[in-house]
């Protein structure tokens, strides 16, 4: 089997019980059962058919979670109160979701945030932990699952709740460094994003962080990935209203038209929206939809992003934009637009694309960002990029590069060293 043959991948998702992970779990089971179509799936797109990208049959779930429930149950709220799916899928699918419960482990909730605290449950909390017995307990919970499942590799999917923005320069620079701090603490400053991160990254798998959240954004954990050999990418999936701004932006920058304010109201009700209810994680979502619109003309405008819970909407999500700018003659004028859509439904084929394309650049040995990915992001790690038609060129770009690949080396199933984490052995558990 040549380097560019998938097999059988471990899809590991962290919130596995949130909106996003349910409903990606619930398409690929529906995919693999040939119950619905593709639509909204990048990775089917034609010019990507010659990747050979992991089939929906040899994608095996898990995840870590700090909630009780089943995927079942999640689904079933997106169908009764979202009104987001049919009853009658979640029917033909539920003896494979329910396998899929089997596979929660607990997760870790470290400087998550007092909303996302008050969501765990005691029986999902491993109390007494110091950070690097947390960081191995996850690392042995991927070591279990890629063991039970005859797993070549596992991909790591953030799906969780926002966490609060954590201030990246009180972190050192380097992986040696940060890994003796985190071997000689009892607390730690680190968010849980980072501790998954770590986790993945140091077992030589990659991670994907769907989320505002930090990850493996500081450059300590970067430097872990190349070491390893690994891949990662981030930060925060590009679903709505900052979809719209990454394609708006660039037709007021190439007509000279000078965009004065831009105002977005959003308000949704899900899980999500309830968690970012906290003026705390708020805060870190605010800034990743509020990034592009510099990036993309060159210079600021004025700019107004609101995020609002609205319990009734479930998991539809409404965006009211309104843009001011100047015309000829300076002459002002207005661009108003409203997005409607349901928030787990945009993000899940995303998820899917991202597992399905860093599956591959793991197969011919892409190391360190993924910056390809770049057009899946509000924040995409490693590139300044966020025009979206640009940022999508780099994605064929790349699939063309990887689809003409000669490459012929063997394959081999990734078996994580038993002391892969530098602190192994120094004050075991």
């Amino acid at each position: 089997m040549s380097n560019t043959d998938p097999a059988r991948t471990g899809v590991w998702l962290v919130g596995l019980f949130g909106g996003v992970a349910t409903t990606t779990v619930l398409g690929l089971t529906a995919l693999r059962k040939r119950l619905i179509g593709d639509c909204g799936l990048v990775s089917q797109l034609p010019q990507f058919a010659p990747l050979n990208l992991v089939a929906w049959d040899d994608l095996i779930v898990g995840g870590h979670e700090i909630r009780q429930s089943t995927l079942v149950a999640e689904a079933t709220k997106l169908a009764r109160v979202s009104r987001a799916v049919d009853s009658s899928l979640i029917e033909a699918c539920q003896g494979e979701l329910a396998a899929i419960d089997r596979a929660v482990r607990p997760g870790v909730f470290w400087n998550a945030g007092q909303a996302i605290h008050a969501l765990a449950d005691p029986a999902m909390q491993c109390g007494g932990e110091r950070p690097w017995q947390s960081v191995e307990r996850l690392q042995q919970d991927l070591r279990e699952f890629q063991a039970a499942h005859s797993l070549d590799r596992i991909i790591v999917v953030n799906v969780a709740s926002t966490e609060p923005p954590t201030d990246m320069s009180q972190f050192p620079s380097r992986w040696a460094s940060l890994a003796r701090d985190l071997r000689d603490a009892h607390d730690c400053r680190l968010p849980a994003s980072c501790f998954y991160a770590i986790a993945a990254l140091d077992l030589g798998w990659p991670y994907i962080n769907f989320t505002p959240s930090l990850g493996s954004t500081l450059p300590a954990i970067g430097e872990l990935a190349r070491e390893r050999g690994t891949c990662h990418m981030g930060q925060d999936g590009k679903t709505g209203e900052t979809l719209l701004k990454s394609v708006l932006a660039p037709m007021f920058a190439h007509r000279n038209l000078d965009v004065m304010s831009w105002v977005g109201h959003n308000i949704f009700g899900n899980l999500d929206g309830q968690v970012l209810d906290d003026p705390a994680n708020k805060q870190s979502k605010v800034a990743t939809k509020d990034r592009v619109l510099g990036q993309v003309l060159g210079y600021a405008p004025q700019t107004l992003v609101s995020i609002e819970y609205i319990k009734s909407l479930g998991d539809w999500k409404t965006a009211w934009d309104h843009v001011h700018f100047r015309g000829f003659l300076g002459t002002p004028m207005v661009l108003q637009f409203t997005w409607q859509g349901c928030d787990s439904l945009l993000a899940a084929p995303l998820v899917i694309d991202l597992i399905r394309f860093t599956d591959r650049a793991c197969r011919q040995r892409d190391q360190g960002v993924l910056t390809f990915l770049a057009s899946f992001f509000k924040s995409p790690l490693g590139t300044s990029e966020h025009n979206f038609e640009r940022q999508f060129q780099l994605l064929e770009s790349w699939a063309a590069r990887a689809s003409q690949s000669t490459h012929t080396a063997t394959a081999e199933t990734v078996t994580p060293p038993s002391a892969a984490f530098p602190m192994r052995g120094s004050g075991g558990s």
